[in-house]
């Protein structure tokens, strides 16, 4: 069988995808046609039942519930590693809902938690998440929401955090924090369904073994090339979650839809997520 598999260029999921790309496993017999794409593009994509298997932002999963379940590995939650809200100049916390913000996508899960945190937040604009910095830095808005490699270069940049998101999360919910996910559709086979969380989380565990294997697939994406973020960014993203949800990741999926739904930010999530 043949399906097509979509995760972004991020060194967290080319860390865990290599070894399935390069076929350094085995694949029990599954072939897979490879689309690598920014999140939000992933999430547009699997609006559109594109994919069989993909990386979501939990946000966008509330949309397409009815079509696809989330994988127990492959995840990307835990502690002190949720998107940040940075600004060129000194803003406090109660300033926020005036700002014009850059956000990495409407259906990214940084872009949920905004709305849970600050509600009355109104004027976004859309931008890839690697051109976040720079629109704060020209001017172009005044606040930027930034996710992956960013949380490492932004300071350098002489930009400043004005909140951490999985910091107020983590405060609010003692849970870790939800930010994506491997999803897969319902229509598959059980067994498929079962197979394909097998081989991702056989291919995790290889990448756990032998860490330096991936080093070229990750560098042939990554917005940086330095080994140092890239080490910081697979050590922030990559944890026991990805190998297992366990109750524990799938109580903060929960905790997210529950109060996302109070909020009335994302559509009733009502059949089993899991599986």
């Amino acid at each position: 069988m043949k399906l097509k598999l979509g995760f972004s260029t991020c060194p967290n999921d080319t860390y865990i995808f290599d070894a399935i790309v390069n076929k350094r496993i085995n694949l029990e017999g599954i072939s897979f046609e490879i689309v690598l794409a920014d999140v939000e593009e992933l999430n547009k994509m699997a609006f559109e039942l594109i994919p069989d298997v993909t990386k979501l932002s939990f946000h966008a999963y509330a949309h397409v519930s009815d079509y696809y379940k989330i994988l127990n590995a492959g995840s990307a939650l835990g502690y002190k590693n949720g998107p940040l809200l940075i600004s060129k100049k000194k803003i406090y916390p109660d300033e926020v809902s005036d700002l014009i913000i850059a956000v990495p996508g409407k259906y990214t899960t940084a872009n949920l938690l905004l709305g849970i945190a600050f509600p009355d937040v109104k004027k976004k604009r859309e931008y890839l998440f690697s051109d976040i910095e720079d629109a704060v830095l020209s001017g172009e808005t005044d606040a930027g929401l930034i996710i992956h490699e960013s949380r490492f270069t932004y300071s350098r940049k002489g930009l400043k955090k004005v909140i951490d998101l999985g910091e107020y999360w983590e405060e609010k919910t003692h849970l870790p924090i939800p930010l994506g996910g491997i999803m897969i559709r319902r229509d598959l086979p059980e067994d498929i369904r079962r197979k394909v969380n097998h081989i991702l989380k056989t291919s995790i565990s290889y990448a756990e073994q032998n860490p330096r294997a991936s080093i070229d697939f990750i560098k042939m994406h990554a917005q940086s090339v330095k080994d140092e973020v890239i080490r910081k960014h697979i050590d922030l993203y990559v944890n026991e979650f990805t190998i297992d949800l366990a109750e524990k990741g799938k109580d903060a999926i929960k905790e997210l839809y529950k109060r996302a739904e109070q909020s009335g930010l994302i559509p009733e999530v009502n059949r089993e997520m899991f599986g």
